[in-house]
């Protein structure tokens, strides 16, 4: 099992790797390979590799192979796992320590695998060598060479270890080894696995030295980012010490010279700053110098204080006269409205009539209007659409289900976690003193032993009574006159008749099929298109006549949310079609619903006639749905 092969060679005298055994002992390398000429110190369990140290020792060649597994853990490793290429090694040390032992490995030459003699542990194979004989210079050998020297020139002020491992090979190698060269070369590198197997797998050399300028350019690139920035990083922490140097050599010379801000000051000109442009009524600006005197007294680190100071930022916050422009071009509101609705024809030239007066009057105040109609009839929307077209800012809260009137009045300030009710939030968020404020969903509030947020309303939505109103928290009055109170109900039966009376009712019955359809074509469908991730025109079609079929026979509610979300369910199932590759684009036809939506809800019953057979109209409470 320990025949010899000799090498030939040029000189008289034979060199320990030029007598090589032809069955070695084979080691894994789970990281990455390792080259001839290299030094690799390496750990390994006893319990799984003695065996294969001791045979080693026992075989008089203190060589070992070593060869890449692909990143598979040595415990697990079986023979097919290494990699034909690999490095034949002179053991230089060996020691044990406890269960370890710690080998020191010196590449000597490539070797590839012929035929394995031992797939288990300790791994042995018949090996054929590789030996590196002394090429013959040309001029593309040398610029090569030349080209593999320069780089690594160029990588060596980019990090320190380039040079601790270039000196290493000086001692031992020098540039004139062009082999040894390319191999060093790749070792520098921070290339993955595969790529540095790739370079031990290549005999030629010229092909070799190309492949390892192209790692050493990769190099050079991912050592450039790096480099660039650790420099921004110490440029901006270097940046950050001068400035805090500086600020604290401020802070010196000001108290030195007596001009100096703490901590509290600072804090109120902040609080300052946010009145800018406010027109402070004079009741406010006498509790707000109370407020920031007692700020001035209080020490920072007591509960008064810092309850002080919350409400010092709330008061502050408060748009006090700050209102945006109205926009009051009728032709412009009219384009908006049809631009975002279709039909209701009552309820836009309603709202051009308001903004009309508005105009004639030079500003819009005093009136609450209360769109009431069926669910997705496009209540909520009208009022953005309104804010839109006045150029405000829009602000929307439900009052669906609310039973604490402190939601609409505020807080106490003796309570913990106290805060202003919904429309001093409204105003602080929206920066302004006259956004429209849309109510949701009026028709829906609670009542409980906390309260009735139904009667807390009446002061707000009184034009006679919101210009003085008054929130808990804040306890100062505020002028809500300026701000537009848009709310909405699906019925106006559980609204309070008080609240009803302060409000002008503007009806939206729903929308004929026409209607329907136009809004289906204008916005649902290339809305639930996007959602469904496809293209308008490539993927789906739909024909009209299928649209107004799913308006008659499957969504004959006044609103379109059925009908938007039938349209979503055509548009998930057409997503599985296009996911199974069938032809595109998809067409959707009348006739061929029935496969996306299923039966008809609704038909048409034929029309029953003769003696003592009447035909009525009656509306129930039961949903509100008309029978027939």
């Amino acid at each position: 099992m320990n025949e010899e092969v000799t090498v030939e060679v040029v000189t008289d005298l034979a060199r320990p790797e030029d007598v090589l055994p032809n069955i070695l002992h084979l080691l894994p390398l789970e990281k990455k390979p390792f080259f001839p000429g290299q030094v690799l110190p390496i750990i390994l369990d006893a319990k799984r590799w003695g065996k294969t140290l001791k045979a080693i020792q026992k075989s008089g060649h203190r060589v070992v192979g070593v060869a890449f597994t692909d990143g598979i853990r040595p415990e697990l490793v079986e023979a097919k796992d290494f990699r034909k290429m690999g490095t034949v090694c002179k053991i230089h040390q060996m020691e044990q320590h406890d269960d370890q032992y710690h080998v020191v490995l010196a590449g000597m030459q490539r070797f590839k695998i012929k035929k394995w003699v031992s797939k288990k542990r300790p791994f042995t194979a018949q090996v054929s060598y590789l030996p590196e004989l002394s090429p013959k210079p040309t001029t593309e050998l040398k610029a090569y060479t030349t080209a593999i020297v320069n780089i690594i020139k160029e990588l060596l002020p980019l990090n320190p270890l380039y040079g601790e491992e270039l000196k290493m090979y000086l001692n031992y190698f020098g540039t004139g080894d062009p082999s040894r060269l390319a191999d060093f070369g790749a070792s520098l590198t921070t290339a993955n696995a595969v790529e540095m197997q790739e370079i031990l797998e290549a005999v030629e050399l010229l092909p070799r030295m190309e492949k390892a300028l192209v790692l050493l350019q990769k190099e050079i690139e991912v050592a450039t980012a790096q480099t660039e920035i650790r420099q921004h990083i110490e440029g901006e922490i270097t940046q950050h010490q001068r400035e805090l140097f500086l600020r604290e050599q401020l802070k010196f010379i000001q108290k030195e010279l007596g001009i100096s801000k703490d901590d509290r000051e600072s804090e109120i000109d902040t609080l300052l700053d946010k009145l800018e442009g406010c027109v402070i009524p004079e009741h406010a600006q006498k509790r707000m110098d109370e407020e920031l005197d007692k700020m001035s007294v209080l020490e920072r680190g007591s509960p008064e204080y810092t309850v002080t100071r919350n409400y010092l930022d709330w008061l502050t916050s408060v748009p006090w006269g700050r209102n945006s422009a109205d926009s009051l071009d009728l032709e412009r509101a009219a384009l908006l409205l049809d631009k975002d609705h279709e039909g209701l024809k009552d309820v836009k030239e309603r709202i051009l009539e308001f903004i009309g007066v508005g105009k004639m009057k030079g500003e819009i105040s005093g009136s609450i209007m209360l769109l009431v109609g069926p669910p997705g009839v496009g209540k909520t929307s009208l009022g953005r659409s309104v804010a839109n077209a006045l150029g405000r800012k829009f602000y929307r809260f439900s009052l669906g289900g609310m039973r604490d009137e402190a939601e609409i009045k505020g807080h106490r300030r003796t309570y913990i976690g106290a805060m202003p009710g919904k429309f001093i939030q409204a105003l602080r968020e929206c920066e302004t003193a006259n956004p429209v404020i849309m109510l949701d969903e009026i028709d829906k509030m609670g009542m409980s032993f906390q309260g009735d947020p139904g009667s807390a309303l009446l002061e707000v939505l009184d034009p006679e009574q919101n210009k003085d109103f008054l929130d808990h928290y804040l306890d100062v009055r505020v002028d809500l006159s300026k701000v537009l109170f848009i709310c909405t109900a699906n019925q106006l039966d559980t609204v309070p008749s008080p609240l009803l009376d302060r409000m002008e009712t503007i009806r939206l019955s729903g929308y004929l099929a026409a209607e329907k359809v136009s809004i289906a074509r204008k916005h649902l469908f290339s809305r639930q298109l996007k959602r469904a991730g496809l293209k308008q025109r490539g993927q789906l079609r739909i024909d009209t006549a299928a649209i107004r079929r799913i308006a008659d026979e499957y969504a004959r509610e006044a609103g379109v949310r059925k009908l938007e979300k039938l349209l979503g369910t055509i548009a998930r199932k057409t997503v599985m079609k296009v996911l199974k590759g069938d032809e595109l684009p998809i067409h959707v036809k009348p006739e061929g619903l029935e496969e996306y939506l299923g039966k008809p809800i609704f038909s048409d019953d034929d029309r029953i006639t003769g003696v003592g057979v009447v035909t009525g109209l009656a509306w129930t409470a039961m949903g509100g749905q008309p029978w027939i």
